[in-house]
């Protein structure tokens, strides 16, 4: 059900002096509860930035479409200020992944959809459907246990869909494809191999990894076929999320630190060819590789 926007009209002021009315910047009569939660000034101050007639230009003109990619970015902005252990940061992010919630579902509400209300709710709801050892008579022994029951409740709710839909349930359903390729990737693999598809150990996947790389450098040779190059090439990059997932590596998270390391790494590079009055364009391949080494050293007694 669509929640009802606060009151956005504008005054003008009155002078002390006279009774001649004065421009003021607009300031809205009640639109902000000052003494309500902080979650209802949130959703006041998004109604208003959506007001059609007082609200702010960007915000009015915005579709789900176009705010989906800052939705993810704050996402990640989130998990990078928990990566750098910043308590300030992260409290600010979580505000700004919340202002994505909040407006998502003041669009929602406007088109008579639904409202944060209903998406709380619905949360609310479903934490309580997965979680009968809490909210019910069931018990588990320990958190695999739960984990165990999670993705069981996770796969019928999965199976209940597609028939609602009218289609066989799949092991793969519900694989959002907006996922890094990755992360993807990794998901793709953990539900198949929960099915029992999946090497019994992480040393057959060196092997894949072997043969990969040799159809990879056999299309490469050939030279005339890029296409085959690009489809070889992901059969390799995602057998590697595969290995990564049976050592138990987010490949998502290792690459992150292995990007990383490596932004560190040749930005210590670039000051010590700097620190000689040189650009990196300047100098041999051999230079740079002494430099980096050097760096690694360094970093390394640190």
């Amino acid at each position: 059900m669509a929640q009802q926007s606060p009151d956005c009209s504008f005054t003008v002021e009155m002078s002390e002096q006279n009774d001649t009315p004065q421009k003021a910047a607009p300031q809205p009569t009640q639109p902000i509860p000052r003494h309500s939660s902080g979650i209802d000034r949130l959703r006041a101050v998004m109604a208003c930035l959506r007001d059609p007639h007082r609200g702010c230009p960007w915000d009015i003109e915005q579709t789900f479409a176009t705010i989906a990619p800052y939705t993810i970015e704050e996402a990640y902005e989130v998990a990078e200020a928990i990566r750098n252990a910043d308590m300030g940061e992260l409290c600010d992010e979580l505000g700004d992944l919340l202002l994505q919630v909040v407006y998502h579902a003041q669009m929602a509400s406007e088109d008579g959809q639904f409202d944060f209300d209903d998406v709380a709710a619905g949360c609310a709801d479903k934490m309580i459907r997965r979680h009968p050892h809490v909210f019910a008579d069931e018990r588990v022994t320990g958190a695999d246990a739960q984990t165990v029951n999670w993705e069981r409740q996770k796969a019928d709710e999965r199976a209940r869909k597609a028939r609602a839909e009218g289609r066989d349930p799949s092991a793969l359903d519900d694989l959002s494809l907006g996922l890094p390729a990755l992360m993807r990737a990794s998901k793709l693999s953990k539900r198949a191999a929960r099915t029992g598809f999946d090497w019994p150990e992480a040393e057959q996947v060196f092997a894949k990894i072997d043969e990969e790389i040799g159809e990879l450098r056999q299309e490469i040779a050939r030279g005339d076929a890029p296409e085959a190059v690009h489809e070889e090439m992901g059969d390799l990059l995602f057998t590697v999320a595969n290995l990564a997932r049976k050592l138990d590596v987010d490949p998502e998270t290792a690459l992150r630190d292995a990007n990383a390391k490596f932004e560190r790494r040749f930005r210590e590079v670039e000051r010590r060819v700097a620190a000689e009055g040189r650009r990196p364009q300047d100098c041999s391949l051999d230079e740079l590789e002494a430099h980096w080494q050097a760096g690694k050293r360094s970093a390394a007694a640190d």
